[in-house]
């Protein structure tokens, strides 16, 4: 049995978001799969949590001590790096920067990128931007994020509601959620939207897919967006910017079922690529 270390700052149980969400579910798959899977906040992880292990999959590390990074980065243990957004500027944000290239001087952590047997990203747009900054060849789109099967089928029941012929909006504390730049343009265009609040997962899906449409107009680059791509799954229309990562995937034409089917295909797909990145 292979056993697996898996560093992130938060958890599923500490945070909710979509970078926990889909982390909890690829630690499920992983299991499922015969893997030992030890979960460790990064703030906790020391240089005996290396130990007897035979790969680590390392997530948002921000809470990570410098010398365990360092052991990790020039130590014999393979690991790869899934990023969910952009940890080698020293703002994680591409946009402050023209054509999202950074000046060398914001790169940071970049030997620990170097070193990692993959960075695994979210769509070729998050990969694009993360090649032109670091300019390295273990770069790879997993093209994807995971779901697990009953929120997959809550999404197949909520695809056919009927809807009204109102636009959904995510009332997001975020500011490069951008709520305040979709309520303008709703405005400016005579659309009658709602404003959706923020709500436990399910909840949040069953209030966003009341309306026809969502409309998200973000302010820096999406590695993925899992709010547009759910969206889509519901049978809603979607009215964004071209910083959505998720939109440019080949699989994005998809609507509804057929989008589902591909996600469901996509829990394997993804856990097999992460497998074989860890353990080649």
């Amino acid at each position: 049995m292979t056993k697996l270390l898996f560093i992130a700052d938060f958890f599923a149980e500490h945070l909710v978001g979509g970078g926990e969400l889909n982390n909890e579910e690829l630690i499920c798959i992983l299991k499922k799969n015969g893997h030992d899977v030890v979960s460790l906040q990064s703030h906790l992880v020391t240089n005996k949590s290396l130990n007897d292990m035979d790969g680590a999959i390392i997530s948002n590390f921000i809470n990570l001590e410098p010398s365990v990074k360092d052991k990790i980065t020039e130590g014999s243990l393979p690991y790869v790096i899934y990023e969910h957004d952009h940890k080698y500027l020293k703002t994680r944000n591409p946009a402050n920067y023209p054509d999202f290239i950074a000046p060398k001087t914001e790169i940071i952590n970049f030997d620990f990128y170097k070193n990692a047997q993959a960075i695994l990203c979210q769509t070729k747009f998050h990969a694009d931007i993360v090649r032109v900054n670091l300019s390295l060849n273990n770069i790879v789109n997993l093209s994807g994020n995971l779901w697990s099967l009953k929120t997959l089928k809550l999404l197949e029941d909520l695809s056919k509601k009927t809807k009204n012929e109102k636009s959904s909006i995510m009332n997001s504390h975020i500011a490069h959620k951008n709520t305040v730049g979709s309520i303008e343009y709703c405005r400016i265009k005579g659309i009658d939207y709602e404003l959706i609040d923020p709500a436990p997962p399910n909840i949040f899906l069953e209030n966003i897919s009341k309306n026809e449409n969502l409309i998200f107009f973000p302010s820096t680059p999406e590695t993925f967006s899992r709010i547009v791509v759910e969206a889509r799954m519901m049978n809603m229309s979607l009215i964004t910017n071209d910083l959505v990562g998720a939109t440019k995937e080949p699989w994005f034409k998809k609507k509804g079922s057929d989008l589902i089917k591909c996600f469901v295909e996509k829990r394997q797909e993804i856990a097999e690529v992460v497998e074989k990145c860890i353990l080649k």
